[in-house]
């Protein structure tokens, strides 16, 4: 039976983040994972969770994490930037890395889609790239706040946003970052095969931002629909088939010799 196991390691500005390590049976692993997680939903949040749980399953061992600030992860929640989710994308692999175990898949979900995008590049080691349910620009997330909440923001440099699992304070540097990423630039430059989840239920993230991804990449991609998923993977059979479509599609990139990075494609 595929088994969990609890660890911490360093993440950017002298944080500790906590993670999962979702671990194969012994003599079936196929390879390695990092998870990044949605904005504000952490490493126990449905997708993050099951797939990564379902992915061990199918042998490959995944390492999801919270973000600082959030779980069991040091540091102040405020202090984080989309700058610092995609380093930590990055302090993630270098855990996996020194373990003897290099992520050779980095899956993303939500705005974690955007950010293994954009932490990619820095990764040679990472073979493939999964987005789940992902925005096609960070600034998307700031479509989830009240125009008040962004005005209150933008005038004293802080507010504190309900986004439905209780305020989180948000400071002026987040939302500037999340505006000036350029995304596109990132999915352009990948340089390795990727796979874009979404589904057409979606009314966080609509389809239209998969269609910007899979538009902005260059093959070897692929794009399949989650018809009837809601954007928070609620319902453990979405979960499921996420995670079986991931481990047929990633078994080039995981299973046996492979050359890491990009392919120039």
């Amino acid at each position: 039976m595929p088994r969990s196991e609890r660890v911490t390691f360093p993440g950017v500005n002298g944080t500790t983040l906590a993670g999962r390590l979702e671990l194969p049976d012994d003599g079936q692993v196929r390879g390695w994972a990092v998870f990044c997680h949605g904005f504000a939903l952490g490493k126990n949040s449905a997708a993050a969770s099951r797939i990564s749980q379902a992915l061990a399953g199918h042998g490959i061992g995944v390492l999801r994490y919270d973000a600082a600030g959030l779980g069991g992860s040091t540091g102040s929640w405020e202090d984080g930037t989309f700058s610092t989710k995609v380093a930590d994308v990055g302090s993630a692999a270098a855990f996996l890395d020194g373990r003897g175990t290099p992520a050779s898949l980095l899956i993303g979900h939500s705005l974690g889609g955007a950010a293994v995008l954009a932490a990619a590049a820095d990764l040679p080691d990472a073979a493939a790239v999964v987005t789940i349910g992902a925005p096609a620009d960070p600034a998307h997330v700031l479509e989830l706040f009240a125009e008040e909440d962004l005005q209150a923001v933008r005038e004293s440099g802080e507010a504190r946003v309900d986004l439905g699992a209780g305020p989180l304070p948000i400071r002026r540097e987040l939302v500037e970052e999340l505006q000036g990423h350029d995304l596109a630039g990132c999915i352009g430059s990948l340089g390795r095969p990727l796979l874009v989840l979404h589904s057409p239920d979606d009314r966080a993230v609509s389809m239209d931002n998969a269609t910007q991804i899979f538009g902005a990449a260059r093959h070897p991609r692929s794009f399949v629909c989650l018809e009837g998923c809601d954007h928070l993977m609620t319902d453990r059979a979405h979960t499921d088939r996420a995670a079986g479509i991931i481990a047929a599609w990633a078994a080039p990139y995981v299973d046996g010799p492979h050359s890491p990075g990009p392919s120039g494609a």
